[in-house]
């Protein structure tokens, strides 16, 4: 079975790659508690959609690591959660069951554009200072996520948090002395300091199995009476612009391996379209494999690792409301730290073309979208190449990009 995953070639080892899996599944876990409550403001079943984020988690997740064979674990997009219940139900009116029509639908043409090649032939068309400047961009976007799970930014001020501050000290002495396990260490650590102070203040999650035995209530809604409706279908192009752009735009951070990127971009479009068959918001491959990558994982196996643990989520949910977001905070700060500190590769010719770069690496966060922060840096690029003499470089793929974030942010623009 591990052979398939080939690790003596990619230098790991099955303990390696188990230890990765449990690191991003605890970075990540917290989606199964707040895809939930997003997608119950837009009127989806909570009850229902926990158990679609754990299946379709678990079912990416391993569709990932073993097709695919990279440390990518799969699960609802925040972006996309957010975009179903604010844009979709909120400011355009569909139903959250024809919303989820506009899913299957979106994930449908995403899977198509990855089969035959569409998303392989963009990616290699991304100048790679353009992939570099992404892959700081999520880094600073990871480090403020990390600060605000350690409340050490709450509402954009700063904060004191004795916990998270000690979790950040403790993850950076022992990356410093490279401890095997060190993320996972930090994460136990900070959680029983943290309920050795507060444990007082401790609410358990409520969560039962017995919604499951209707859960093909939430299956059957899907509605695609409004598919020819003006609304349905900007809902599936904007969708699927942000599925696209997301994904590379992660992939391209998270990967170095080109061979196993065009593999899992076919994955992870297939994942978008069971997400919706499943009633919930589109999966994707989140930023926080950062954290799983860092501590080691190189194969399919990681992801595979991470899939399995959210299976085991069916029973073990109440236990990880144990895990408070201080405990997971500093693992992400470290992540994305890493990451950030890419930008010491970037090179450039002339100072000017350090805008798209500049745009890209400061609007991914605060935005708090990769795909918006992508935009406008890819939109400025061949503008800036134009005016240095490097019109050359500009390739027909590469307007047809730019031309495609442009109409992405109209699209959004009109949609709000």
């Amino acid at each position: 079975m591990f052979e398939r995953f080939n690790l003596n070639q990619n230098k790991t080892t099955v303990k390696q790659e188990i230890l990765a899996g449990l690191v991003t599944f605890f970075s990540i876990s917290y989606v199964l508690f707040v895809n939930p409550m997003i997608l119950g403001q837009a009127g989806v079943p909570s009850e229902f959609s926990v158990f679609s984020t754990i299946f379709i988690s678990a079912i990416g997740s391993m569709l990932m690591g073993w097709f695919a064979n990279v440390p990518l674990a799969m699960a609802p997009g925040m972006g996309e959660n957010a975009f179903f219940t604010f844009t979709l139900v909120a400011a355009i009116g569909l139903t959250w069951q024809s919303s989820l029509g506009v899913v299957v639908v979106s994930g449908a043409v995403f899977s198509l554009l990855a089969l035959l090649g569409v998303m392989s032939r963009v990616s290699q068309a991304i100048p790679k200072m353009l992939k570099q400047a992404i892959t700081v961009g999520i880094g600073l976007f990871l480090m403020l996520i990390g600060f605000e799970n350690m409340g050490v930014i709450v509402e954009g001020n700063l904060k004191w948090n004795t916990v998270g501050i000690i979790g950040l000290i403790f993850v950076l002495l022992i990356k410093r002395f490279n401890v095997k396990g060190g993320f996972l260490y930090t994460i136990l650590f900070t959680t029983l300091l943290y309920w050795l102070i507060y444990f007082e203040s401790f609410v358990p999650v409520s969560f039962n199995l017995k919604p499951l035995f209707n859960f093909g209530e939430l299956v059957t809604a899907i509605d695609y009476s409004q598919f020819f409706s003006v609304e349905f279908l900007l809902g599936v192009f904007s969708l699927t612009m942000l599925l696209m752009f997301e994904t590379i735009g992660m992939i391209e951070a998270l990967l170095e391996d080109g061979k196993r990127s065009m593999k899992a971009y076919k994955v992870g479009a297939i994942a978008s379209f069971i997400s919706g068959l499943l009633g919930t918001s589109p999966a994707i491959p989140v930023a926080e494999n950062g954290a799983g990558i860092a501590e080691g994982g190189r194969t399919g196996l990681t992801a595979v690792t991470t899939g399995m643990m959210f299976l085991l989520a069916l029973f073990l949910a109440p236990f990880l409301s144990y895990i408070p977001s201080e405990a997971v905070g500093p693992v992400i700060v470290a992540t994305g730290f890493s990451m950030a500190f890419t930008v010491r590769f970037i090179e450039v010719d002339k100072t000017i073309e350090w805008l798209p770069l500049v745009l890209i690496i400061v609007l991914i966060p605060l935005t708090g979208s990769i795909v918006d922060g992508m935009a406008y840096g890819f939109i400025a690029y061949p503008f800036v190449e134009i005016i240095i003499g490097k019109k050359d470089k500009l390739t027909p793929v590469l307007w047809g990009v730019s031309g495609l974030f442009l109409l992405t942010l109209l699209a959004t623009y009109f949609l709000i």
